[in-house]
């Protein structure tokens, strides 16, 4: 076939000149392959991020009613109680606030009006805060413009309560001999309130929660304690079995609070004497090692073996029990 006067031009074999990295980027590869929860466009990822807003949310006793951020070492640094509802209830129990933040342009209703009333009274500090930061406040929790700030409760040291309190009934400045309740494995800090209460009812001198697996002095505590845990303090142990330990050695006396005692609360004989009341969880109650550093185990009598006491309620019959029998002698 004739070529029309045109030559042909043969490529040359062989690389041609300024190619060799072209391709390098394409050949490293990209390392291992990410996880599917990694992996954006992975169905897994989307379960992932849902899993997180939820644990957020639940935080410890829910953003709503109240839940502590943690700083360095997982110490509490602050806590927020969120909406309107919870805001206005918390101000008219009384909890301590380190200032009310209120949604720029908030839709007034009475909730609101009485919380910037008892806020404006008490000298709590109002702050005109945006969407964005409160929602950085409450981890985007629902939070309806209302965010109550509230400063981490100051525990004292469960050995230098104890000592403080058995020095000033020795020199007479206590009528009551110490009375403490230490709880052992309690989370839930509505129990950890009304156990305040009760103690403040009964003429206790304190309350001694652990520092690990335990409740801790929540705002959802300070609203059922109804303002008592301003009068009653709460210290932290380190460890409750060394504390237990302490308090013996300072003569204190250790009960502990269980369905299978082998003494029941009315033939209790030690109820005028210094006493420390351990209370365990509703479920699982006493923790073997607690159990064996206790001086007795006291049960308290009920009617039907198929019904159980929670701990609060525990408490506030153990408590009556010794502060009738105090009276009485």
């Amino acid at each position: 076939m004739a070529n029309n006067g045109r030559r042909s031009i043969k490529a040359k074999k062989g690389p041609t000149i300024g190619t060799g990295g072209h391709g390098r980027k394409a050949l490293e590869g990209k390392g291992p392959t990410p996880k599917a929860e990694d992996r954006p466009y992975h169905k897994a990822h989307k379960g992932k991020q849902l899993a997180e807003r939820s644990a957020a949310k639940r935080g410890t006793g829910a953003r709503s009613a109240g839940a502590s951020r943690t700083g360095p070492k997982g110490r509490a640094t602050e806590e927020v109680v969120t909406g309107r509802n919870s805001v206005v209830e918390a101000l008219r129990a009384g909890i301590p606030a380190k200032a009310l933040h209120i949604a720029i342009r908030i839709e007034m209703d009475d909730r609101v009006k009485e919380s910037l009333k008892i806020a404006a009274e008490r000298g709590i500090p109002l702050l005109e805060t945006g969407k964005p930061e409160l929602d950085r406040m409450t981890d985007d929790a629902v939070h309806q413009g209302l965010v109550l700030q509230i400063p981490p409760y100051e525990y004292q040291d469960a050995y230098d309560l104890a000592e403080e309190t058995v020095d000033r009934w020795k020199k007479g400045h206590v009528a009551n001999a110490p009375l403490f309740v230490a709880l052992d494995g309690i989370t839930d800090p509505r129990n950890l309130g009304a156990i305040i209460r009760s103690v403040s009812a009964f003429s206790g001198h304190g309350v001694i929660v652990p520092e690990r697996r335990s409740v801790g002095v929540t705002a959802s505590a300070w609203k059922t304690s109804a303002g008592a845990a301003v009068r009653v303090p709460v210290a932290r142990a380190a460890n409750l079995n060394s504390a237990l330990k302490q308090f013996k050695n300072m003569g204190i006396f250790v009960l502990g609070l269980d369905g299978d005692g082998d003494v029941s609360l009315p033939d209790l004989t030690l109820a005028t004497e210094p006493v420390c009341i351990v209370v365990g969880s509703e479920g699982k109650g006493l923790s073997r090692l607690v159990r064996e550093n206790c001086d007795q185990i006291v049960s308290i009598p009920i009617n039907s073996a198929m019904e159980s006491l929670n701990a609060s309620m525990a408490v506030g019959i153990s408590l009556y029990e010794i502060s009738r029998q105090r009276a009485v002698k």
